[in-house]
C-alpha cells in the first residue's frame, strides 16, 4: 500500500476550505497538492541552529557529552550522515536562510564589504529568506537568537537587512556574531538594542544567552495564534567562544576530560562506527596535537572542554523545553524539526595564547556600567569589562566559565569534536563542513531512528520549507528579480529516496571543493593544489587520487571554474584589487 504522508491526508480534509484569499499549492514526495487556505494541516516548522561543533559532539552522533533531547529527535526521526554546511557562519546563515550559495546572497565570506557583487557583507535584494517565502504563505515567523547577515550592526545606523525587515514578525537575539554569555553585545529586541537588564519583557534570575533564546523562542510558540502555522528559526550561539557556562552545567563535567584528546576521540571513533554515522572501514584522521603526556597546562586543557560540553548540554536543555511546549500546546506530531550547526569544531585560540592580559600585577581601572548602557565598546564582540566594572581576562592558563574571562577550547579540541575527520572551520575538507542533521516530524514521516545517507545541503532547506509549507517561491519581491532556489528539496530523503543532482560546491577564503557523487574534489587555499578523493571509500580524505584520476579531477576542476563564475566566486586578493 503507498504510504501516506501528514500533507496528503490532511490537506484532503481540506479541499475547498478557501478563507482569506491565501490560495496556495505544492507537492510532497513529487506528488502534486491542491489549492488550500491557510487555515490548514501545514505543519509549523522550527530550524535549530548550533553555533561551531563539530560533527560527533552530540550522543546521538557519537559523543559523550549529555543531550538526550537531541537523541530523543533524532531515535524517533531521522540523521543525515552526509549532510554540509558552507565552513563558516555568516555564509551558512545567508545560505540556509536564502536556499543560494553564499556568493548568491552577497555573503560570500563574512561582513565586510570587498567591493565585489559576491561579498558585500551584507545580504542583497536578489534573495529571499525563508521567512519571506514563508510569510507570504501565511506563516507567522519568528527568531530567537544570532543573525550575523549583515554589515550594518549599530544601533543607530541602517536596518534593511535586520530580521523584522527581512521577513520575521518577531525577534529575539544578536546581530553581531559573538558575545559575552552573561551580557552580549549587540541584544536586541525587534528593531531596539537593549541590555540583558533594561529588558522590560524578559527578566530572568540569572541571564544567560543561550537560556535566553530558549526562553523567548518558548514564549513565541506559547504566545502564537492557532489559525495558522508558524515558522521559528532559533539559532544559538553555543559552542562558540567565549567559553561561559553556568557552574551547575560545569560542574557535571568535572574531571570527564582528564585523560586528554586521544582516548575521547578514539571512543568517539568507536561509537560513530557502531552507529552506523561512518563506515568502519574509514581509518580516522591521524590526530592533531602533540600528545597529551607534552601538555604542560592539562587542567586548563580539560577545563577548557568541560566548559564546551556544559555550554552544549544547556543548549540541548534548552530545546527540552521547546519540545515540551510544543507537546503543550499538542502541536508537537505536526512540527517539522530541523537541527543542525554552522559549521566544524574551531580551532581558532582567540586570547588563549600568550601572557594573561591585563597584568594581573598591575591595578586596572574601569568604570561600572548602568542597566541602560549597552556593552559595545563599540560594536564589538569582546567587551573589556564586565557591567560591575572588572577587566576581561585573556590569555593562556585563564580558566573559562566566568563572565570575566574569554577564551576558546582550542585547536586540539576542535579536533576532537570533528571525529573522524581532518582541518576545521574555515577548511572545506570534511572537518570543515560536516553537519549532523537531524529531523524530526511524526506526522509527515514514517521511518524512526533511521540514517539518511543522501547527500545534503543547506541550500537544499529553502526548497524543503517550500515544499511542505505548499508556499510558492517568488520570482518577483518587492520590486527586484529574485533568484532561483540552487538546492534540492529534502523531501524525497524523507522516504528514502535520492535526491537528485549532478554536484555541489564550496567556496571559502579560497578554499574550494566540489561534491559529485561519491568523488569530491578539494583544495587548500586558493594556491593549494586539488586533491580527489572517493568518498565511499574514504570520506575521512587520507588517500588523495588526484593523480591516479586525473581526468575526473580535471573534469570536476572545470565544473567549480563554470559555477564560481555563475555565482560570482571571487578570490579575497582579486577582490581588493579591484
Amino acid at each position: 500500500m503507498e504510504r501516506t504522508n501528514f500533507s496528503r491526508r490532511q490537506f484532503l480534509k481540506t479541499v475547498g476550505a478557501g478563507a482569506a484569499g491565501l490560495a496556495i499549492s505544492g507537492c510532497i514526495g513529487n506528488r502534486k497538492l491542491f489549492s488550500q487556505s491557510e487555515n490548514t494541516g501545514r505543519p509549523n516548522i522550527i530550524l535549530i541552529m548550533s553555533d561551531d561543533m563539530g560533527f560527533s559532539d552530540l550522543g546521538c552522533y557519537g559523543g559523550e557529552i549529555d543531550t538526550p533531547n537531541l537523541n530523543k529527535l533524532a531515535a524517533n526521526g531521522l540523521r543525515f550522515t552526509q549532510f554540509y554546511n558552507t565552513a563558516r557562519c555568516c555564509p551558512t546563515r545567508a545560505s540556509l536562510l536564502s536556499g543560494l550559495y553564499p556568493s548568491q546572497t552577497g555573503i560570500g565570506h563574512m561582513t565586510e564589504d570587498w567591493g565585489t557583487e559576491g561579498y558585500r557583507g551584507d545580504l542583497n535584494n536578489t534573495c529571499v529568506t525563508i521567512a519571506e517565502v514563508l510569510k507570504s504563505a501565511g506563516y507567522s515567523t519568528y527568531m530567537a537568537g544570532k543573525w550575523h547577515v549583515t554589515r550594518f550592526t549599530a544601533p543607530d545606523g541602517p536596518k534593511h537587512n535586520w530580521p523584522l525587515q527581512r521577513g520575521f514578525d518577531k525577534f529575539y537575539g544578536t546581530i553581531v556574531g559573538a558575545g559575552n554569555y552573561f551580557d552580549p553585545a549587540t541584544l536586541t529586541r525587534d528593531n531596539t538594542m537593549i541590555t540583558p537588564y533594561n529588558d522590560p519583557e524578559y527578566k530572568p534570575k540569572e541571564f544567560y544567552y543561550t537560556d535566553a533564546i530558549t526562553d523567548n523562542a518558548v514564549k513565541y510558540i506559547r504566545e502564537h495564534k492557532t489559525d495558522k502555522p508558524f515558522f521559528l528559526y532559533m539559532t544559538y550561539t553555543a559552542a562558540h567562544w567565549p567559553m561561559h557556562a553556568k557552574e551547575k552545567d560545569i560542574a557535571k563535567y568535572r574531571g570527564k576530560y582528564d585523560e586528554g584528546w586521544d582516548p575521547v576521540r578514539q571512543s568517539r571513533y568507536k561509537r560513530c562506527t557502531e552507529l552506523g554515522l561512518i563506515d568502519k572501514d574509514w581509518p580516522m584522521s591521524p590526530p592533531d596535537n602533540s600528545g597529551w603526556e607534552k601538555e604542560a597546562n592539562k587542567k586548563w586543557e580539560s577545563v577548557r572542554m568541560e566548559v564546551y560540553a556544559a555550554m552544549v548540554d544547556c543548549m540541548d536543555q534548552g530545546i527540552g523545553r521547546v519540545l515540551d511546549e510544543l507537546k503543550r500546546r499538542g502541536i508537537f506530531e505536526n512540527t517539522l524539526i530541523f537541527f543542525l550547526q554552522d559549521n566544524g569544531g574551531c580551532a581558532e585560540e582567540l586570547d588563549s595564547r600568550g601572557p594573561i592580559k591585563p597584568d594581573p600585577t598591575k591595578p586596572v581601572e574601569y568604570k561600572p556600567m548602568s542597566k541602560d548602557e549597552l556593552m559595545l565598546a563599540g560594536v564589538s564582540i569582546q567587551q573589556l569589562q564586565t557591567r560591575d566594572g572588572r577587566p576581561i581576562r585573556r590569555g593562556m592558563g585563564v580558566m573559562p566559565g566566568p563572565v570575566d574571562t574569554y577564551i576558546a577550547y582550542g585547536k586540539q579540541w576542535a579536533n576532537v569534536s570533528n571525529t573522524p575527520f581532518r582541518l576545521y572551520k574555515h577548511w572545506v575538507h570534511e572537518g570543515g563542513i560536516s553537519t549532523p542533521l537531524i529531523v524530526h516530524w511524526p506526522a509527515g514521516i514514517k521511518d524512526k531512528g533511521k540514517l539518511r545517507n543522501q547527500t545534503g545541503h543547506l541550500i537544499d532547506i529553502m526548497p524543503t520549507c517550500v515544499e511542505v509549507s505548499g508556499a510558492k517561491y517568488p520570482t518577483d519581491f518587492k520590486g527586484n528579480k529574485i533568484q532561483p532556489m540552487e538546492g534540492k528539496s529534502l523531501a524525497a530523503a524523507f522516504d528514502n529516496k535520492p535526491i537528485e543532482r549532478k554536484a555541489i560546491f564550496w567556496e571559502h577564503e579560497g578554499n574550494r571543493a566540489v561534491r559529485m557523487g561519491n568523488w569530491k574534489l578539494v583544495a587548500k587555499g586558493q594556491k593549494g593544489a586539488w586533491e580527489l578523493y572517493d568518498m565511499e571509500k574514504d570520506r575521512t580524505e587520507l588517500n588523495d587520487l588526484a593523480q591516479q584520476y586525473p581526468n575526473q579531477a580535471e573534469e570536476m576542476s572545470a565544473m567549480y571554474q563554470e559555477w564560481a563564475k555563475r555565482t560570482k566566486v571571487v578570490p579575497k586578493k582579486a577582490a581588493a584589487a579591484k
